[in-house]
């Protein structure tokens, strides 16, 4: 019985020691199939990452990056409500058709005008790159824009082409 108990004992401290090991933090350490690493520093995974861009353009991307936070937050904020305002709509008990389509389109107008915005700021951001910085800027856009982005998720479906809907 001492064996049993002096064996569990011995186990539940290996166990607890092994946990506390794996919460260190070292520079290879991964963190969602990425390296730690990737995500320190001023250019960590995303429009920066391996773009090699000079201080000017770190803050002038920066800079960019906040303006466009700024003019967008108060749409996102007004999209969260529009969005709230369908499920009340929705959960009514004599739902009215007429409402719903006309917040179907408020909430399409705001998407259409958070995506102009973000677009805008793109363009911008991509007119002060050199012409190497740009390829490179063009290809991660495009493995984004096919799923493959950062976090390495797929599109469900792979190739929007594939899926039946599209």
């Amino acid at each position: 019985m001492k064996a049993k108990i002096l064996s569990l004992v011995l186990l539940m401290s290996l166990s607890a020691a092994l946990m506390a090991q794996s919460t260190e933090v070292g520079p290879k350490k991964e963190f969602r199939g990425h390296q730690r690493e990737n995500f320190r520093g001023e250019e960590s995974v995303g429009f920066g990452h391996g773009l090699n861009l000079t201080d000017a353009q770190k803050e002038a991307f920066k800079q960019s990056m906040m303006a466009m936070h700024k003019q967008i937050k108060p749409i996102r904020n007004e999209l969260g409500e529009a969005m709230a305002h369908q499920k009340t709509l929705m959960g009514t008990e004599n739902p009215d058709l007429a409402a719903i389509n006309s917040n179907i389109d408020k909430i399409g107008a705001l998407r259409i005008e958070i995506a102009k915005i973000q677009i805008k700021n793109r363009l911008d951001m991509r007119a002060q790159l050199t012409d190497e910085q740009r390829q490179k800027f063009d290809l991660f856009k495009d493995r984004m824009n096919q799923g493959k982005g950062p976090r390495g998720m797929q599109h469900k479906w792979g190739n929007k082409s594939e899926h039946p809907d599209m």
